[in-house]
């Protein structure tokens, strides 16, 4: 399994889920000059008893607390243990994992003033699977994701508890560590705090968000257009040149996709002179609404992505001016703003989805047996798979409200202003889970539908979307327990299974 080589620059979303997923990580080798530059300024400066924020002071309202020289370390220690106040359920493997290489690349930059020590330490327990117990509430996104990130720093320290590697419970970190064959470090000026000031809590979890989704919008395009095959609409509304007339980027291309999987489609040939006009909005306007909730994407992964290759942590060394000058890099409003955009931008989808599940089921639209059955009465068929997505769509109303205009200050009125990220981050990520199993219930009534079209055959994307799904879930003949379809379809979707390069 090849490393993802870190550097501080030019990590990607993808590169980011690889590693969040278990992939192993090295440090590049040009950035170690630019770590001891950052690191001597802050001993420098130190040494010459300058009162630097954080390093020789309090932290937040106790900012104007002085500590004498002998103290400074076990600041630093203190900071960590009185910041790893987390409540809730802990987070995932994979979203601690994403929080370390983060905060890590952020390191990277040189901006911050650790020493090469912490960083491998931090490689080491990546590599060596030593991932942090992180309670997933906490944090207000604004001087850093501060608790949770203190529970990762605090296994660093050898304090605190680590995920076990059976995936069940916890273990002490100082047990952890020892098991990997690792020592904890004593972190010295300004290391803790490095470790704390930063957005990564709302970088991974919103960055996993991010990457299913970014799955999961060429995947409607597939769902959607069978449905419109199975509901007998037309393709002359996918054409380039009405398109052009509104070059948005993402419309333009879903337009392309649904051409490309359409394309050659006898089901379609074989209505095109019906005399019908238009279709509903929810087939007719595909492009237009899939293509702006690929946009709201696209800009919302820009965001996270410039965020993942940035220092986020307060005070900033400057080492070209041996400066180290306090700021507000660590308030999460970037990467919270981002947060909310997608899950409106995404949430587009699922209501689209609903109303061509629901025009499949009703016979007065499809002009097929009501709700999928042969024998209705006896057989309810799909009826109650269009309720359910219709809850996850009302669901996903809520969950589409923004948290991120709204602020709760802390540290005594110092910090008045906060992000509300983790908030953001976590509602993306319940508002994803519920997209993908819209998706994947209409997925079933759409593949149901097309039975009832052949012999003709579908595009050649549609007769794939069709296939793949078949492979997994039969046919539905009579009434069954649905659960399990509906689960299946969804974790289909969830890993990509309807991705053309796969």
């Amino acid at each position: 399994m090849c490393s993802v080589v870190l550097s501080g620059e030019g990590l990607t979303l993808e590169d980011f889920e690889r590693v969040a997923g278990g992939v192993p990580v090295a440090i590049s080798e040009h950035v170690h000059e630019r770590i001891e530059k950052s690191r001597a300024v802050v001993d420098e400066l130190l040494a010459e008893g300058h009162t630097l924020y954080g390093i020789n002071t309090g932290f937040g309202k106790l900012s104007n607390k002085r500590i004498p020289a002998d103290q400074v370390v076990a600041l630093q220690r203190n900071l960590i243990l009185s910041h790893s106040a987390g409540v809730g359920k802990p987070l995932s493997r994979v979203a601690v994992r994403g929080i370390m290489v983060l905060r890590l690349n952020s390191l990277l930059r040189g901006y911050s003033g650790v020493r090469r020590e912490v960083l491998d330490l931090i490689v080491n327990c990546l590599n060596r699977d030593v991932v942090p117990w992180v309670p997933s509430r906490g944090s207000v996104g604004a001087s850093g994701d501060l608790a949770p990130l203190a529970h990762v720093a605090a296994v660093l320290m050898g304090e605190g508890d680590c995920l076990a590697k059976d995936r069940q419970g916890r273990v002490p970190a100082a047990k952890a560590l020892f098991q990997a064959d690792l020592s904890p470090v004593v972190f010295q000026a300004k290391e803790a705090l490095a470790l704390i000031n930063g957005t990564q809590l709302i970088g991974s979890v919103g960055g996993l968000a991010l990457a299913r989704a970014g799955r999961l919008l060429e995947q409607a395009d597939v769902v959607a257009a069978m449905s419109l095959e199975a509901l007998m609409g037309t393709d002359s509304v996918f054409a380039d040149a009405v398109h052009q007339a509104r070059p948005h980027p993402g419309q333009l291309e879903v337009a392309a996709h649904l051409r490309k999987l359409l394309a050659g489609s006898e089901l379609i040939a074989s209505h095109k002179h019906c005399g019908k006009v238009q279709d509903p909005y929810s087939l007719r306007c595909i492009p237009q609404v899939h293509g702006a909730a690929r946009d709201g994407w696209a800009w919302s992964k820009s965001v996270f992505e410039r965020e993942f290759n940035s220092a986020s942590d307060n005070p900033v060394v400057v080492s070209e001016e041996k400066r180290i000058i306090s700021g507000g890099n660590f308030h999460g409003a970037p990467v919270a703003l981002a947060c909310d955009t997608a899950a409106i931008s995404l949430s587009y989808l699922g209501s689209m989805s609903e109303r061509r599940c629901d025009k499949l089921l009703d016979t007065r639209e499809s002009g097929l047996p009501p709700f999928l059955t042969d024998q209705g009465g006896l057989h309810s068929g799909l009826m109650i798979v269009q309720y359910g997505a219709a809850a996850l769509v009302n669901e996903n109303k809520l969950l589409t409200h923004s948290v991120t205009s709204d602020t709760i200050p802390t540290s005594a009125g110092h910090e008045d202003h906060v992000s509300m990220g983790p908030a953001a981050a976590f509602k993306l990520e319940s508002l994803l889970d519920n997209l993908e199993q819209i998706l994947a219930n209409e997925w079933i009534c759409a593949a149901q539908a097309l039975e009832y079209r052949r012999p003709l055959q579908f595009g050649p994307g549609t007769e794939r979307g069709y296939g793949v799904l078949r492979q997994h879930v039969a046919s539905m003949k009579e009434d069954r327990y649905l659960a399990h379809d509906l689960r299946t379809a969804k974790e289909l979707l969830s890993r990509g299974a309807l991705l053309e390069d796969r």
